[in-house]
């Protein structure tokens, strides 16, 4: 159980894959200027980190390591993020029109994202020895695929409000916009440094 608690805090607080491990920052600085964007994006990633991990966790687990072609691994996890991704988009083109023009080209970034990919060799990292899973892999990495996008999702719609507020702010000419966005970002990420004084 502490194992799980730990996966899930330090995921979504302690080592937040866009404020300490600075992943995924073209997603977070593009569709963070507004709540409804952003909230769909923090969704659509959960959905492509669990889902892509659920699938590479399979293909290294039952197809690369019995095959020892372990070194294919990269290439296979782009693979399976992209067409979680094509999938993705499909629906929400086909469910919200709106929502799939409001997103625009940043839906398809989230198969460059390196957030996603990064959970899914993590995942690898943190879950096999030797070339063996260890207990309980598949689950613990499905935890933390989950909490490291809901970790995600957070920082994104935190962001999203803070840049809202903003857009009424009296800001200096040069800092309106990216500039303001960076010096937010950064001074977030310093708050969120603040968790990783927990024990557990």
């Amino acid at each position: 159980m502490d194992k799980v608690v730990t996966i899930i805090i330090a995921n979504i607080f302690v080592s937040n894959f866009i404020l300490f491990k600075f992943l995924g920052l073209c997603p977070f600085l593009g569709v963070s200027k507004q709540t409804k964007p952003a909230v769909s994006m923090g969704l659509a990633v959960i959905f492509v980190m669990t889902s892509s991990t659920i699938f590479t966790w399979l293909v290294y687990r039952f197809l690369l390591i019995p095959l020892k072609i372990e070194f294919m691994r990269t290439i296979s996890f782009i693979l399976i993020i992209a067409t979680s991704v094509q999938f993705i988009e499909m629906v929400i083109l086909k469910v919200s029109p709106v929502l799939y023009r409001a997103l625009g080209i940043y839906l398809p970034l989230i198969t460059t994202n390196c957030a996603v990919f990064g959970v899914t060799v993590l995942n690898i990292e943190d879950f096999f020895k030797d070339g063996k899973a260890i207990s309980a892999s598949f689950f613990l990495s499905i935890l933390q695929a989950v909490s490291a996008g809901i970790g995600f999702a957070l920082v994104l719609l935190i962001m999203s409000g803070i840049r809202e507020r903003l857009e009424l702010a009296d800001v200096p000419e040069s800092l309106k916009g990216v500039p303001i966005a960076f010096i937010v970002a950064s001074i977030m990420s310093l708050a969120f440094m603040g968790f990783t004084g927990f024990k557990l």
